[in-house]
């Protein structure tokens, strides 16, 4: 739990410092843009911390699960290995999407301007400014993006709804 906790706590501190330090660099400076480049590696840090965020919320309610349903083998179920796993999973699969997401963003070609007026970085800000039809892209980061909510929070439900099942099926002599 406290190792999860941990790695939480790191991807919100890596999440902060993906835009507060270009944000100061705006500021102190007055240069109020960003290359696509730049752009696109903050997207990639961004939405690498962010996903990696959800799915690792969905380990944790695993782990709350696994800790109020099934204590007395939590050792077992929870072990070292197993949160390794769970948080170089959570890390994988948010690098993935933050791979896909500024892949996709970075092979556009612009037809005006290579700066963008933003100290934070987002997709639609990119894809105003490009020459091609961005349908294909704009479906593409669609079915991404639900499945980067999608899938974290049903398994946080499904893990919060057995917890719920268990508690009251719990039979207590002062109930």
């Amino acid at each position: 739990m406290y190792f999860l906790l941990s790695q939480l706590s790191l991807m919100d501190m890596m999440l902060v410092s993906t835009v507060v330090p270009k944000m100061a660099a705006h500021y102190l400076t007055g240069r109020n843009s960003i290359s696509p480049a730049g752009c696109g590696l903050q997207i990639f840090f961004f939405l690498t911390l962010g996903g990696g965020e959800c799915f690792l919320l969905a380990a944790m309610s695993y782990d709350r699960y696994v800790a109020i349903c099934h204590p007395l083998r939590y050792p077992v179920l929870m072990s070292w290995q197993i949160c390794l796993r769970m948080i170089l999973g959570s890390w994988f699969l948010g690098a993935a999407d933050g791979l896909m997401q500024a892949a996709a963003t970075l092979t556009f070609s612009y037809c005006s301007s290579h700066e963008i007026d933003h100290f934070f970085c987002e997709a639609p800000s990119l894809v105003r400014l490009a020459c091609a039809d961005p349908s294909v892209f704009e479906s593409a980061m669609y079915i991404c993006c639900v499945l980067m909510l999608l899938v974290p929070i049903s398994l946080i439900l499904i893990s919060y709804s057995l917890i719920l099942t268990a508690v009251l099926q719990m039979h207590s002599n002062e109930a």
